[in-house]
């Protein structure tokens, strides 16, 4: 196996493209939407950040968590209300949208708003919602399952592939590792790099210790940019990160969101990175 990094191909995510020689890309937002109001805010300052660093930006917020950890928990305004908000972000700041979708019924109306569908760990091996999610045509982001190995995900590009879609994203978030933990291997991003298609390393759900806290999930968000920097430096071509202005108030998944105001100091040092590897990869390409 080569010591550098493998060159992806590249995949169109709104006005730009993911993977192969294109800087690292960040997708990036609150994990659900708590209201209008705060999740646009978030998505401005997000925008003013990228648009200053240079750094390609596609807009993250959740309509509904499906999978979480308590029946009470706070899971979205749903579907509806939820892709309304995220097409008033997507035009009003003219920046492309992904969510994830749980259902093959929410996918025709997701795929009207959404730059990217996105399939969650806990149903990446679902077939039925993987061909839907194939047959819109969008680039679609699978996070690989806690429970999987990352050439397990071959069936996953398969399953797509034979749908008609080779707009395909893959993202690594870790895998249990033993109770209320994870832990991530970074071979992963070299593995499933070898099936062709853009690797996305989703750098605070790794720190996710999921329902540690009982009724909900903890989470490691000081260790955000340790793990996020090794990622670049192994070789990825798009960063994900939940970031909230306070995660310590968030509704969902605050023990391992990212705080706003620390994210352009960490992507000023991850761009860095990047520049330093990217070069590697295409360098091996050509002589190979």
């Amino acid at each position: 196996m080569s010591n550098t990094p493998k060159v992806t191909c590249s995949v169109a995510a709104g006005p730009f493209d993911i993977g192969g020689q294109n800087p690292l890309a960040l997708i990036a937002g609150p994990c659900v939407i708590e209201s209008e109001k705060i999740t646009r805010n978030i998505a401005e300052k997000l925008k003013r950040i990228t648009e200053d660093l240079g750094v390609p930006f596609i807009f993250k917020a959740s309509y509904d968590k499906a999978n979480r950890s308590s029946i009470q928990s706070f899971r979205g305004p749903g579907l509806k209300e939820g892709l309304k908000i995220l097409q008033k972000i997507k035009t009003d700041l003219q920046v492309p949208v992904l969510s994830d979708v749980h259902k093959e019924e929410e996918i025709d109306p997701a795929a009207e708003v959404l730059d990217v569908l996105q399939i969650p760990a806990f149903l990446c091996r679902q077939t039925d919602l993987l061909a839907k999610a194939a047959g819109t045509g969008k680039p679609v982001n699978v996070k690989k399952g806690q429970f999987m190995a990352p050439w397990d995900m071959k069936n996953v590009v398969n399953k797509l592939e034979e749908s008609g879609n080779k707009n395909i994203l893959l993202t690594e978030r870790g895998v249990t590792f033993g109770y209320n933990n994870l832990v991530v291997d970074m071979r992963s991003l070299v593995l499933m790099r070898d099936y062709g298609y853009p690797v996305v390393f989703d750098s605070t759900h790794s720190l996710q210790q999921p329902g540690g806290q009982g009724t909900k999930s903890g989470g490691q968000r000081e260790m955000i940019p340790d793990l996020a920097r090794g990622a670049v430096a192994v070789g990825c071509d798009a960063l994900f990160m939940e970031v909230h202005p306070d995660p310590d108030q968030a509704l969902s998944d605050g023990p391992n969101m990212l705080k706003l105001d620390l994210l352009p100091e960490l992507l000023k040092q991850l761009i860095a990175l990047d520049q330093i590897v990217r070069p590697l990869a295409g360098e091996a390409t050509s002589n190979h």
